[in-house]
This record gives C-alpha cells, sequence and structure tokens, in this order.
C-alpha cells in the first residue's frame, strides 16, 4: 500500500474510518510496528515510505 499510491488512495475512500480518530490512532500504531521491523533490519525497502507516512501522520 505504501508503495502504490493509488491504491491507498482507493483504501481511504473504502474505508472512511481511517479518518476518523481511531483509524489514526490504528495507523500510528501499524506503521510504528514497521519502523520497529526496519529497524530490526526487515522491510528495508519500506523505510523511506514508511519515515514519510509516519510524517504525515504527525500533520494530521
Amino acid at each position: 500500500m505504501l508503495l502504490q499510491p493509488d491504491t491507498a488512495g482507493r483504501v481511504r475512500t473504502a474505508f472512511p474510518v481511517l479518518g476518523s480518530p481511531a483509524g489514526l490512532a490504528a495507523e500510528v500504531t501499524v506503521c510504528a510496528q514497521l519502523l520497529q521491523t526496519v529497524a530490526r533490519g526487515d522491510n528495508l525497502v519500506l523505510e523511506g515510505s514508511l519515515r514519510n507516512w509516519a510524517g504525515e501522520l504527525r500533520r494530521r
């Protein structure tokens, strides 16, 4: 999803709850968990996208 902005947009349209406070909390949780995997040396290809996502989440 992070590497496919069009898909991310369709998911947000299909699941409007993602725009709610509960949805934001869920996104923050998932983003943090995925960043932890990067810190352990996994999912390194996602690091840039995850950091961008984290920045976007902080601005919301």
